[in-house]
């Protein structure tokens, strides 16, 4: 007879392909197929411009979501990524939660408010709607729920004094990029808002080289370090016009 298998609780399966699976299928299609977009798709390698209608609502809405969202995008790299053992001889863990919250909190609302401006921009206009590509509506819906679920676990951070959900989502990341085995474990039994979160910010990175979001990867950051130059047209100096003399046709008689 066979030896019998070990049966796993229906729980403890869909929590392993959901945060132990799902991220590197996420990664995968992030990285190759931005590259293959870029390769062979160039030309739709932008973000796309609608600036002449409604622009002063547009640069509000997007001045506040690109700072907003940068700021998160940077917060949340680095305290996921940094290991306990290198920021511990600053700060504590529970310091460094209050600083998440705090911070995160701020760049979230800001956040938030730019997107929500454009959203209202890009929905209400009737121009605009028209020139709006599925993709592009569906990115910003995801993006502004995505704010929503990360701005609800704001109070449930705060319930947690002794910063161990922030210690197990970090672990959870880190083991995900360590290609450490049972790295799923550390956000089973979180609340939902938390792995919602999770998730959708995964499926983010699954739909990034579909969208326009492709166009973060080439902003001009060099422009910032690159010596200044001139371009100087000169004019030709004018040639002296010539008499061309012209015969005169001399019909045949």
């Amino acid at each position: 007879m066979h030896p019998e298998l070990p049966t796993w609780p229906a729980g403890d399966w869909l929590n392993q392909a959901l945060f132990g699976y799902y991220p590197y299928i996420c990664l995968a299609v992030l990285v190759f197929g931005s590259i293959l977009r870029f390769d062979r798709e160039q030309y739709t390698w932008r973000s796309g411009s609608s600036q002449l209608l409604r622009r002063k609502q547009l640069v509000w809405g997007s001045n506040l979501f690109h700072l907003g969202i940068l700021f998160l995008l940077l917060g949340h790299s680095v305290g996921l990524l940094t290991p306990h053992a290198i920021y511990s001889q600053f700060i504590t863990a529970e310091q460094k939660q209050m600083l998440a919250i705090v911070a995160g909190s701020i760049a979230g609302a800001v956040c938030f408010l730019g997107l929500t401006l454009l959203m209202h921009r890009r929905f209400l206009d009737a121009r605009i709607r028209r020139t709006s590509t599925f993709g592009d509506n569906a990115i910003l819906l995801i993006l502004w729920v995505q704010l929503c679920l990360g701005l609800a676990t704001v109070p449930l951070s705060l319930g947690h004094g002794d910063a161990s959900v922030m210690l197990r989502l970090s672990s959870w990341a880190q083991g995900i990029l360590t290609f450490k085995p049972g790295s799923a474990d550390y956000v089973q039994g979180l609340d939902w808002p938390y792995q919602a979160h999770l998730l959708l910010g995964l499926t983010i990175f699954l739909m990034f080289p579909f969208t326009r979001l492709v166009h973060m990867l080439s902003a001009p950051i060099w422009y910032l370090g690159r010596r200044g130059w001139q371009l100087v047209r000169t004019r030709a100096p004018e040639m002296p016009h010539r008499s061309v003399s012209v015969p005169r046709h001399t019909p045949v008689e």
